[in-house]
């Protein structure tokens, strides 16, 4: 059942016991009222009539003539009982009315008064006497009303409350029903609006037009859809993020399964030679364990690196700045890889550069790019220093210019599977390091002549 239906039912059912309560209690003051009243006029009724009684000789005709011009009931009774006089029936059929409570109460007291129901004319009558002299002797004149005759008027007006009753009724129904057009309409534009926001459209409109109430609601729900649009755009990110982190352990474990292939190939390799054939020449032999050493400190780089992206993501570094001359990091680091790639030719042209940074961090840094520099290019590499700027120049392939935004990424490797021991974090290291001392890594390339790694320390 809908809600201006329950409205209109209770409303009309409380109307309807509030009119059933109103019409006992009138009925019954009314009642009062008007028995009292007629009580009253039956009394003076009675009080003229006692002035033409003493002069009746006819009692019967005299109840008949009374009866006639008035309807009242005419009874005159004997001081035994006996009925003298009767308007509205045979008074030889009657009983003795000696016993009648009005007859007694009107023998004690000025007047008598009773409603009884009359069983000489089968209804209930209002029951007026008073005792009086007639012919020397005394009698009781009493008068009766059918309660029916005195609430006539009260019917009457009864039948005109329930037909006021009635046109408020249709009134009412025509409000319900004009109430009820514009509650479905705002409760359309609620329903409408949820179903909106279920299917996710957090820009639809609830516009309400009636009922303040609704419009509260509305605001309320507006608010709630706000706040559902910021978790979902929370949710989203976190999704993303949570997807971002699975990619990069899918990619980590990747490149680890890839990297370490072959330097683990190429140690299992050479042992097992070593251990089937315990006749080899020495100079093999040793051959043989320097490349085991050298594929096994390979994997002790790679490790490192990934030790060192794990510690600066979780923020476990600390910078502890000293002064030293960047002129003789380049030099050192560039002698350094000298000897890890003897064939390859690393240049350093730096000129004295007093810094204040960590010097171990920037060691990590210079290694990272000139390595980087070695691995994707087959001519010399060049270290400069000069006006406090670093730059390392290779002459290499270069980088298409979509990838320079993604070069700094974790695990990014601009040409894939093309050296044994790169995982893609040693520009991302740089990069974090650089920035945590206040700088950033600027990169130049063009296609087919090479690539320029640079930054500055102040």
């Amino acid at each position: 059942m809908k809600i201006h239906q329950h409205f209109f039912l209770n409303f009309l059912a409380l109307f309807a016991g509030l009119l059933a309560v109103a019409s006992f209690v009138g009925y019954l003051t009314y009642k009062s009222i008007v028995v009292s009243d007629y009580e009253e006029r039956l009394s003076q009724d009675i009080e003229l009539l006692a002035f033409e009684l003493p002069r009746v000789e006819d009692m019967d005709a005299f109840a008949r003539r009374i009866h006639d011009k008035t309807g009242l009931r005419v009874t005159v009774i004997a001081a035994d009982g006996t009925v003298l006089a009767e308007s509205n029936t045979d008074k030889t059929q009657m009983e003795n009315h000696a016993g009648r409570p009005e007859v007694m109460e009107a023998a004690r007291q000025r007047y008598g008064a009773e409603i009884r129901y009359s069983h000489t004319l089968h209804y209930d009558l209002l029951y007026v006497a008073k005792r009086l002299p007639w012919k020397g002797q005394p009698v009781t004149l009493r008068l009766a009303i059918g309660l029916k005759q005195m609430f006539d008027r009260y019917w009457e007006s009864y039948v005109n409350l329930i037909a006021v009753f009635v046109v408020f009724i249709v009134f009412a129904f025509f409000l319900s029903s004009r109430m009820s057009r514009r509650l479905r309409y705002d409760i359309a534009q609620i329903t409408d609006y949820l179903q909106q926001i279920a299917a996710k459209n957090y820009k639809a409109e609830v516009k309400p037009r009636y009922y303040s109430e609704f419009l509260q609601i509305s605001v309320q729900l507006k608010n709630l859809v706000k706040r559902l649009r910021q978790r979902e755009k929370q949710r989203r990110k976190y999704t993303a993020k949570l997807r971002l982190i699975n990619q990069q352990r899918s990619d980590i474990l990747s490149a680890i399964s890839h990297e370490f292939k072959n330097p683990l190939a190429a140690i299992i390799g050479y042992t097992e030679t070593l251990r089937e054939d315990p006749n080899v020449s020495v100079k093999i032999r040793q051959r043989f364990l320097e490349k085991v050493l050298s594929n096994a400190r390979k994997i002790e780089g790679m490790l490192d690196r990934l030790s060192f992206s794990v510690k600066l993501e979780n923020n476990d570094l600390q910078i502890r700045k000293d002064a030293f001359d960047m002129a003789d990091v380049c030099q050192d680091v560039a002698a350094t890889l000298g000897k890890k790639y003897p064939d390859r030719e690393i240049l350093c042209d730096a000129e004295p550069t007093p810094v204040q940074a960590d010097r171990a961090m920037m060691e990590v840094v210079l290694t990272n790019l000139i390595d980087n520099a070695l691995k994707y290019s087959d001519e010399r590499v060049e270290v400069r220093l000069k006006d406090g700027r670093v730059s390392v120049v290779d002459h290499g392939m270069g980088i298409p210019k979509k990838e320079l935004e993604n070069i700094t990424s974790k695990y990014y490797r601009v040409v894939k599977n093309t050296w044994d021991n790169s995982m893609g974090l040693g520009l991302s290291i740089v990069s974090y390091i650089l920035k945590l001392h206040g700088s950033e890594l600027e990169i130049e390339s063009e296609i087919a002549k090479g690539s320029i790694f640079s930054f500055s320390l102040r």
